[in-house]
């Protein structure tokens, strides 16, 4: 008898939520490293709340298509670990994620900035280098299909070395910066259910597609 294999995991991490007392401490940029960065800046205004309900529009749909779902929070705060970056890679890897999608939103002083981006992993010897390619593959797909279901502006994709759920995931990972939430008309967007729902479509196709290769 030949048991089927169970259908890929997609692990969502919805940004921030860690509580201030923890959120406040560092933690090593990657294994081994001396360079140590703050577990969890806070965020813009009102991002964990908008990071969180798009996340779980993700979960709705990436179940309806058959695959298995995990989070790294489904409430205010964390549910596993300190709520570092280190914790929630950590949590994403024991899953043996197909695909770990980090869910932000984005804020700046200049308030005209808008659009949607997604982060990747920069290529780094011992902890990025067995899953540089496929988060890239992961990274322009996920963005593509986003700003076709959205119609957001486009601003590319982001290498990054500095982020520590990078540099300790090894699966493939990547974070979308879903718009702006100091941009006033993008806050309003991200703050209503159906461009949520939209975002969330964007990114369900799009890991879909990844995953499917």
């Amino acid at each position: 008898m030949i048991l089927a294999s169970p259908p890929p995991l997609v692990c969502l991490d919805p940004g921030h939520g860690t509580p201030p007392a923890i959120g406040r401490q560092a933690e090593p940029i990657g294994p081994g490293s001396g360079v140590l960065k703050i577990k969890d800046g806070g965020g813009a205004s009102g991002e964990a709340v908008v990071n969180l309900a798009i996340a779980k529009k993700t979960r709705t749909l990436l179940l309806r298509r058959g695959y298995r779902v995990a989070m790294t929070r489904t409430g205010p705060v964390f549910s596993y670990g300190n709520g570092g970056n280190i914790a929630r890679a950590q949590f994403c890897n024991r899953q043996h994620a197909a695909l770990m999608l980090r869910i932000h939103a984005d804020g700046a002083n200049d308030r005209s900035l808008r659009g949607f981006a997604t982060l990747y992993p920069a290529w780094h010897k011992g902890w990025t280098d067995d899953i540089y390619t496929r988060s890239l593959k992961a990274a322009r797909l996920v963005q593509a299909a986003t700003v076709r279901s959205t119609g957001a502006a486009d601003r590319g994709l982001v290498k990054r070395t500095d982020l520590t759920g990078f540099n300790w995931a090894n699966v493939p990972a990547i974070l979308t910066e879903c718009g702006f939430m100091s941009n006033p008309t993008e806050r309003r967007l991200l703050q209503s259910s159906a461009y949520e729902w939209k975002v969330a479509r964007g990114l369900t196709a799009g890991s879909a597609a990844f995953i499917s290769r």
